[in-house]
């Protein structure tokens, strides 16, 4: 019956009870574990408490509104009340864990012996708790209602207590320093705010502590604020301020969300689709809806007005900005302006000093028509001043121009009836001074024929060239227009040189070529064509054409011998000269047949008594200058006869030394073009290997047995280069100190700065010419003497000499 009824006692054996328990419903865990299902009154309250709050959190919360406390009820309690109360709970709160075996029976130490005992531990108890608050000053104040469901449960709220080490009086924890009194909490009326409500929550009632001077009962009651006297004053008191969002700090927090990356959302769950950056804004209408906002169409309409003046804002903001960036590229301009103003006011003022000194110019050119004060150096030392005072203005102006048209009239009267083959350094000076004023050093454009300085030398220099060329220079003498063009090198602008040499040098030498006749001429052809090759290039290839063309005509007439020199002399210069084609076609026509007849002829012998050299001679003379493999196959002819006498003479038991020398001598006579060739060392080793036979007792191979002898062929060659490589080793050993006549004259003239450079296609007597400086010298390496060219003739000279006569032409110029 106790499991069916709360609050029943037995009474006189009657049972009373106050009501009915009601039995629970059965769950689904009842469903589905039975009995086998925790059916303790305790945990069964435990699972409806979780139960219900699972469904509140299912539910839909807004977080954003504020948190509600529900104030309590004011409780004014008298000291009696507190005594009986505090008994009762510590009567219920003192059980220890042998009351669960129990089954609730409240009779412990039920005879009169023991009741006395325990009000002396209860009232020793209070006596303690008391006195441990007073000094620790931790004590807490606790509800008169505090624990009083623990006579309606088996006290498991007490028992977890008790486990966590809560002592009645004290708080929750090891150091007692937990709450114990359940929080506060408010219901605010509907016209009250969050803050008032706040301050008119009302505490649970509490015990006043007591003063010393009090009797023991006297308890004062504490007297609460009415809300209804407190609530007009709170309100003022935490009404909020209106506050006002200026135009600058709505703009600020506009860039600072323009600096952010906008999300935008776009919401599909209407019969529209809606655009949101934010999401807050997601469930706006929503939030009004659920919170009962007041008047949504004029707060709508409010919002609306509002988000049209940002928008006016935002568009002022942006034209002022425009305004502003518009000003501010007006300020630049106007510096702009005003830089421009001064550089074109500074730009006049120099214009204006420029006008001053070129119409002192002026007037002292025209002076100088009747009085003669104006001059080179004085015209040209004033647009030096000015080319260096204002170098920008003297380009753009063009100023070369202007002293170009006043210097020109004074150039010409300077050289009137100058003849530049007779004296080529003639205002060679003047002419370097005027040639930096004229055009100067960034003048890159050589072939430019409007630039004043082109302009004065085609005006000055040009039409004396051009006299004196015409009248008075002949082709067969080179040197005298050669000397003028090598001073005039670096002063001549291109366009000038092209003009001199097109005009005046190639008709001259077409016209001597058409009129050189090979075999009466004293002079040489190479001599007066070859030291144009430098200047004209590819430009003689007519004249060329014309010269292989008379030389042809003339072999193929005249009937000449080997032994006539001159025809070397005349053929020889132009193997470097000619293609190799047409070399090539003009030795195997006319000169190889003729060097063959020599070797054929019965006059040619090889005769180891008394031999005759001239006719090898003859022909080891064109061994630099024909073909290899045209002189292999005229030598074929040689070492044929050549072995043969070998060949005859080693079969009559000779001197084995003779031999030796006779061969060597041999050797020592053919080139050294010829002997790089296989061929010829083919022959030769031929010769060695017979010797060799001849030497060692064995019979004499005969010559043409090749077969026979290719083994003595291989083992003589390898001997031949190990004795070529200690004889070339020797060789280099001792004469590496010694030093050519070419060689010492070089490094003389690099000790003094000078330039010793070879003039191509420039002969005198045979010998090739070269500059040492500003003179032309030849080098006679045979006789290991030096000559120079002095004036017209050639004159044998020192190093020294040629100092002084460098030093002598440098004066002249000057």
């Amino acid at each position: 019956m106790e499991n069916d009824f709360e609050g029943g006692e037995w009474r006189g054996g009657e049972f009373y009870c106050q009501k009915t328990r009601e039995k629970r419903h059965r769950s689904r865990e009842d469903v589905l574990y039975g009995v086998f299902a925790d059916s303790e009154d305790d945990d069964d309250e435990y699972s409806r408490r979780k139960r219900r709050k699972d469904r509140d959190f299912s539910k839909k919360h807004d977080f954003t509104k504020p948190v509600i406390f529900v104030p309590a009820l004011n409780f004014m309690p008298n000291q009696d009340n507190v005594d009986q109360d505090l008994k009762e709970k510590y009567e219920n709160f003192g059980c220890d864990e042998s009351d669960e075996n129990d089954n609730g029976d409240d009779n412990f130490l039920p005879t009169e012996f023991g009741k006395k005992i325990k009000e002396g531990a209860m009232r020793r108890e209070k006596e303690r708790l008391e006195e441990k608050k007073k000094k620790a000053g931790l004590g807490q104040v606790v509800s008169v209602d505090f624990a009083g469901f623990e006579k309606h449960t088996k006290k498991i709220g007490s028992k977890l207590l008790a486990k966590m080490g809560y002592k009645f009086g004290g708080g929750v924890g090891i150091n007692q320093q937990g709450i114990v009194n359940p929080i506060e909490v408010m219901k605010p009326s509907i016209l009250n705010g969050l803050n008032e409500s706040k301050k008119n929550t009302t505490p649970l009632p509490t015990l006043q502590t007591e003063k010393k001077d009090a009797p023991v009962g006297d308890v004062q009651p504490t007297v609460g604020i009415s809300r209804e006297r407190s609530g007009l004053k709170q309100w003022k008191k935490n009404k909020k301020k209106e506050e006002y969002v200026t135009a600058e700090d709505f703009l600020a927090s506009k860039q600072e969300e323009d600096s952010e990356v906008v999300l935008k959302i776009y919401d599909m769950r209407g019969p529209q689709v809606r655009v949101y950056t934010n999401l807050s804004d997601l469930n706006a209408e929503e939030k009004a809806k659920e919170e009962d906002v007041p008047m949504p169409e004029l707060q709508h309409n409010v919002a609306l007005i509002v988000r049209l003046a940002e928008a006016d804002i935002q568009e002022i903001d942006s034209d002022l900005r425009k305004e502003r960036d518009i000003a501010l590229s007006l300020k630049k301009e106007n510096e702009n302006l005003e830089a421009e103003a001064l550089f074109q006011k500074n730009q006049l003022d120099k214009y204006e000093k420029i006008m001053n000194v070129l119409d002192r110019i002026g007037e002292e050119n025209r002076e100088e028509n009747t009085l003669g004060t104006l001059t080179l150096d004085s015209l040209a030392q004033c647009f030096r001043d000015m080319h260096k005072r204002y170098p920008e203005d003297y380009k753009l102006c063009n100023l070369s121009c202007i002293a170009c048209s006043y210097a020109l009239p004074l150039f010409i009267r300077v050289f009137q009836e100058w003849d530049p083959l007779r004296n080529p350094s003639h205002g060679l000076e003047l002419m370097s001074q005027w040639k930096e004023l004229l055009q100067g050093d960034d003048c890159f454009d050589i072939w430019d024929t409007s630039s004043p300085y082109t302009y004065l030398v085609s005006e000055v220099v040009l039409p004396a060239v051009r006299i004196s060329g015409i009248n008075t220079w002949h082709a067969r003498d080179p040197e005298p227009m050669l000397r003028f063009l090598e001073s005039w090198e670096k002063l001549l602008p291109s366009s000038v040189l092209a003009t001199i040499l097109d005009t005046i040098v190639m008709p001259k030498l077409s016209s001597a070529v058409g009129t050189w006749e090979p075999r009466h001429e004293t002079i040489p052809i190479h001599t007066w064509v070859h030291p144009w090759l430098p200047l004209l290039g590819h430009k003689l290839e007519g004249i060329y054409q014309m010269i292989r063309f008379k030389l042809s005509t003339v072999l193929d007439a005249w009937q000449w011998h080997p032994s006539d020199g001159s025809v070397y002399a005349i053929l020889s210069p132009w193997k470097t000269v000619f293609d190799s084609d047409s070399w090539q076609q003009l030795m195997h026509r006319f000169i190889v047949p003729k060097l063959k007849a020599v070797f054929v002829s019965d006059d040619f012998q090889v005769n180891p008594a008394s031999q005759k050299l001239d006719q090898l001679y003859w022909v080891m003379n064109w061994a630099s200058v024909i073909p290899v493999h045209l002189m292999v196959d005229t030598m074929d002819i040689f070492f044929t006869k050549w072995l043969t006498v070998l060949y005859r003479w080693l079969c009559s038991n000779p001197n084995f030394d003779e031999v030796l020398r006779w061969f060597l001598g041999w050797k020592e006579l053919i080139p050294k073009e010829l002997l790089a060739n296989e061929l010829i060392r083919c022959k030769l080793n031929c010769g060695l290997v017979m010797m060799n036979q001849a030497a060692e007792g064995m019979e004499v191979v005969q010559p043409g047995f090749k077969e026979k002898i290719s083994y003595y062929i291989r083992v003589s060659e390898q001997r031949k280069f190990e004795t070529h490589q200690k004889a070339a080793a020797y060789i280099s050993a001792d004469g590496a100190n010694e030093m050519s006549v070419k060689e010492i004259i070089e490094a003389y003239a690099r000790d003094h700065g000078l330039l010793f450079k070879l003039k191509p296609g420039r002969m005198h007597n045979g010998h090739q010419i070269y500059g040492f400086g500003n003179v032309s010298i030849i080098i006679d390496s045979l006789n290991q003497k030096v000559y120079a060219q002095n004036e017209e003739r050639w004159s044998l000279e020192t190093l020294g000499r040629l100092l002084e006569l460098h030093n002598r032409s440098l004066s002249k110029r000057r």
